[in-house]
């Protein structure tokens, strides 16, 4: 593709001129995406790839969960054969018991998503936590800030969004913000993104450009 404003040729992917740093033709369109679009709920919720996504999430975290459940009952009992501290069969009923709450933890993880709803809400506070906690070690504590984000679903309960030492979310959301709670996702959409440069992936939470069709990360498409 050759520059228009330099004659430089660039390759078709890329926004900007390897030369002179002026915006592709093509770019210049995704420079200013029609924002009229950006309003409503998007339909592209029912795109296969979200039903792939929540699966393969699932079989991933049962797949982790075994490995884990698995080192934990062969150390254990690796550490009763060797150890003069513990011995089998003590040893390995301790490794059995952790492995069992690796699985569990997966198998609840599992049941929440499949229980989780969808439902509509909007953003009626945001608050700024300051706290601490103390270390492991050493004798002084750590200081955090906890970023909220509270809902009020259709159904009149709160429901909110925290994180700990990271605005993005916290700056993304407005109170008045009309959102829609995803079920199986676990994840929030915004009802309006005219006024966004980002976009959240409802699939993985990646942070993406409003430009973009579909996740940097997971390939799934952008809910806009």
């Amino acid at each position: 593709m050759r520059c228009p404003n330099c004659g430089a040729d660039s390759d078709q992917s890329v926004r900007f001129c390897v030369s002179c740093g002026s915006a592709m033709p093509e770019s210049a369109e995704k420079e200013q995406p029609d924002r009229k679009k950006l309003t409503g709920y998007s339909p592209l919720i029912k795109a296969p790839a979200f039903a792939r996504y929540i699966k393969n999430t699932k079989r991933w975290s049962y797949m982790f969960a075994s490995f884990l459940a698995l080192a934990a009952i062969i150390g254990f009992y690796i550490y009763g054969e060797i150890s003069a501290e513990m011995d089998n069969p003590e040893a390995l009923y301790i490794g059995l018991g952790i492995g069992g709450m690796f699985l569990a933890i997966a198998l609840f993880q599992s049941i929440s998503r499949n229980r989780s709803t969808t439902w509509d809400g909007v953003v009626v506070d945001k608050q700024i936590e300051e706290k601490r906690r103390k270390r492991r070690s050493g004798d002084n504590d750590d200081y955090y800030t906890v970023f909220n984000v509270v809902i009020k679903k259709d159904n009149g309960k709160l429901y909110t969004l925290s994180a700990e030492d990271d605005d993005t979310r916290f700056n993304y959301f407005k109170i008045g913000d009309k959102v829609r709670h995803h079920g199986g996702l676990k994840s929030i959409e915004k009802y309006d993104k005219s006024g966004d440069d980002i976009i959240f992936c409802n699939a993985c939470a990646s942070l993406n450009d409003i430009r973009d069709d579909y996740c940097i990360r997971c390939k799934c498409p952008l809910l806009k």
